[in-house]
């Protein structure tokens, strides 16, 4: 099946694919005196004298903003916000469709970061959680690190979505191969958002900091490199990764290592590289829509377990299997952040969902109805753990 033909063809047929929906019917003078004038001052009154009560008389309570800029939109880059509106789309169907979570899309004209946060607060009041998407580094960080004082949730999922699945993913993966997480080097291609989140969550888990290597397009990520300096993020992390300060591409940097994560563009790793790694490596080629490598080539290749985003190929590791439970847990639990604890348990809680495993099934498949309430469930626990 071409996808993208029919993709197209679903999005123009259906001119896009969410719709609102009234929770009540209209049919006459009384419906309409309750659920507005006059009978909705009542609520108003009420929230009025004690903001809590929105949660009670609104949708808040189960409302969560996909915002987006444009500027980092899957494997496409900067296309801009109109752009991004079928991948914001497509976001809010999953939390419905997963999780029972009523999300709405919003994608901002600015890519102004001052302004876009100052937009993201003055609108914060309608919803119980924030989920950022698609934003470029560093941006993406400073608007997540300036929301977190709102009370509410807010996550920026292309961090810490796909950190929690591919940890999720490597600690299954790791108990096939027979290998410990704190004696493996991991290599990671991609220092952006991604890359740097799921770097700060495995050393969270316990993977050695110095046995683990970023590269951006230039090269290993280490503290000597002096261009790195110049972006804050960047150096902080070189600081505690690359232990011997490696420097060099990707067909260096992957030799003898047991663990290889794509988070870049699609073909980068070749089948030389792969021959290049330790025995039993592990393969997690997440560029979308096309992965690094395709799991046929890898596993020619000598892989003994790969994986990648899409749904067409065996070990799915998306997002997807993340943010409907972690939300769903934030929201009702009324978590005000998601924590490192939270984003551990949730992954954990992941792993621990696929029961039976084997090197083409290390994590659920995504129609596991499990998956929402058992990540939910941790990330509750963590939140009362934390809290009491």
């Amino acid at each position: 099946m071409d996808y993208y033909k029919e993709s197209l063809k679903l999005h123009k047929d259906n001119k896009g694919k969410i719709e609102v929906k009234s929770k009540i019917k209209i049919k006459n003078k009384l419906d309409l005196s309750l659920a507005y004038t006059p009978g909705v001052a009542e609520p108003c009154r009420e929230i009025a004298k004690d903001s809590n009560k929105v949660y009670e008389y609104t949708a808040k309570q189960n409302t969560v903003a996909v915002i987006t800029d444009g500027s980092a939109v899957l494997g496409l880059g900067n296309i801009g916000a109109e752009a991004s509106l079928p991948v914001m789309e497509g976001k809010a169907i999953l939390f419905k469709e997963f999780a029972n979570i009523d999300a709405w899309p919003i994608a901002l004209a600015s890519q102004d970061v001052k302004k876009n946060i100052e937009t993201i607060k003055n609108i914060a009041p309608m919803f119980g959680g924030i989920n950022l998407e698609d934003i470029k580094a560093p941006e993406c960080f400073e608007i997540e690190e300036a929301l977190q004082d709102l009370g509410i949730p807010v996550m920026h999922d292309d961090q810490h979505g796909t950190a929690i699945v591919v940890l999720a993913a490597i600690i299954n993966s790791l108990k096939l191969v027979n290998k410990r997480i704190n004696n493996i080097k991991i290599v990671i291609n991609g220092a952006g958002s991604a890359g740097m989140a799921i770097a700060k969550l495995l050393i969270a888990y316990g993977a050695t900091a110095g046995r683990i290597i970023l590269l951006d397009t230039k090269g290993a990520l280490a503290k000597t490199r002096k261009d790195i300096k110049k972006n804050k993020y960047k150096f902080e992390i070189a600081k505690t990764t690359n232990e011997n300060n490696e420097e060099g591409d990707l067909n260096r940097m992957i030799t003898l290592a047991d663990i290889f994560i794509g988070v870049s563009v699609a073909g980068v790793l070749k089948s030389g590289m792969v021959k290049k790694m330790n025995k039993d490596a592990i393969v997690i080629a997440m560029a979308n829509p096309e992965p690094e490598i395709y799991p046929d080539v890898a596993k020619k290749a000598g892989a003994r377990i790969v994986a990648t985003g899409r749904s067409d190929y065996a070990n799915q590791v998306n997002n997807v299997l993340v943010f409907p439970g972690v939300f769903r847990g934030a929201l009702d639990i009324r978590a005000k952040q998601i924590t490192t604890e939270m984003k551990l348990a949730a992954a954990k809680a992941l792993a621990n969902s696929q029961k039976k495993l084997s090197y083409d099934k290390i994590v659920p498949d995504v129609f596991n109805k499990e998956v929402v309430k058992n990540v939910a469930n941790a990330v509750k626990r963590e939140w009362r753990k934390a809290n009491l």
